[in-house]
């Protein structure tokens, strides 16, 4: 058959976009028109909005007394700055409305007690990743599957303050001298920073987040990730002091199956705990935490994993667990476990517990 393929999928008929595949007929150009219309309005609005807030900002910084600030706690902060922004609110010459002054309440107040932009999204517990490729864009996960936020930040200024107001809180450090960083937030969630000169496109973010309750093995059987004959061994295993090294890929639960198992340890045991970013969670009450620390910008005073483990084995503790094994600290930590501190736990990078063997930090 030699049938005249159509050149176009459209007829121009009388003013009217047809589509011959049976969709609603619009009007030629009206439409397009009228919806670049609405977004250039609403992108206006946002930038209006903005400059409206970095303006009160500014104005609530000068009027407020620093210097008091320190001996308020946090309810009575965020109390006394949403006062201010209404005040400053009703006093503006800008004027806007009620649903816009809710939102600049929150979000100075965001601004001014804790991470900007980033708090909506740390205070959604559906979203476990928080991706930041630069200031003007940022993907979540959410229930397993990365999409686009509309969250973004004014530029890469504000980006970069944000992440070292989150490093100053652990007392770490990024900069142009020391470009890479791990951190964590109050609630335990892992940050990895990265940024410019190394970071091509703006300061790199990602937060792992960890939800508000830690998951336990009922939770883990009722996900049928684990059977709970599984789960009777490894309790049995924890409370008869076998040594348990977890591997596995990222992302695929290490330091929660670590979580889980530690919650065996009988309360009247002494359990030291050594991790990078501190994001175990473990429910004894003779628990005694160790982090590591980057050196200082003079190149000094760094202490690594294998330092706290070797301290740590003084520090007669019952049970040693390591948040990751992944340098020197393997030797020590299974020499450890092997010479009075039985029952000890860890995670490791691998595949599976035979290839972990085979790689060289374990080989020994």
């Amino acid at each position: 058959m030699n049938r005249e393929t159509p050149v176009l999928n459209r007829t121009r008929l009388a003013g009217l976009m047809i589509d011959p595949n049976g969709r609603r007929p619009r009007r030629d150009g009206a439409d397009v028109a009228e919806t670049v219309g609405a977004a250039e309005a609403a992108s206006e609005s946002e930038d209006r909005f903005q400059r409206t807030k970095t303006q009160l900002h500014q104005k609530l910084i000068r009027s407020m007394d620093l210097n008091s600030l320190g001996t308020l706690s946090e309810d009575d902060l965020r109390l006394e700055i949403q006062c201010g922004v209404r005040d400053l609110c009703r006093s503006s010459t800008d004027l806007i409305s009620k649903m816009e002054q809710d939102r600049l309440v929150t979000e100075i107040i965001d601004e001014t007690c804790g991470f900007g932009p980033l708090e909506p999204l740390l205070r959604d517990e559906t979203i476990s990743d928080i991706l930041i490729n630069g200031p003007k864009q940022m993907y979540i996960e959410r229930h397993g599957r990365l999409e686009l936020s509309d969250v973004i930040f004014n530029d890469e200024k504000h980006l970069l303050q944000i992440v070292q107001r989150i490093c100053a809180g652990v007392g770490r450090r990024v900069d142009e001298s020391s470009p890479m960083v791990d951190a964590r937030l109050p609630d335990g969630s892992r940050v990895n920073a990265i940024v410019p000169p190394i970071a091509l496109n703006g300061t790199i973010v990602s937060i792992r987040k960890f939800g508000s309750k830690p998951l336990l093995a009922a939770d883990l059987i009722a996900y049928k990730s684990v059977a709970p004959e599984m789960i009777e061994f490894l309790s049995a295993c924890v409370k008869a002091r076998l040594n348990i090294i977890v591997s596995g890929g990222t992302g695929s639960g290490k330091t929660t199956l670590l979580n889980m198992l530690s919650g065996y340890i009988p309360d009247d045991e002494r359990v030291c705990t050594i991790e990078d970013a501190a994001e175990l969670r473990l429910q004894q009450s003779h628990v005694v935490s160790l982090e590591t620390r980057p050196p200082n910008v003079e190149g000094q005073g760094e202490v690594t994993p294998r330092d706290l483990v070797k301290n740590a084995l003084r520090m007669r503790p019952d049970r040693v667990v390591i948040g990751e094994c992944r340098g020197g600290e393997a030797l020590d930590m299974l020499q450890a476990m092997n010479t009075g501190h039985e029952g000890s736990l860890t995670t490791i990078h691998a595949n599976d517990p035979r290839q972990r063997y085979s790689r060289g930090d374990l080989a020994a």
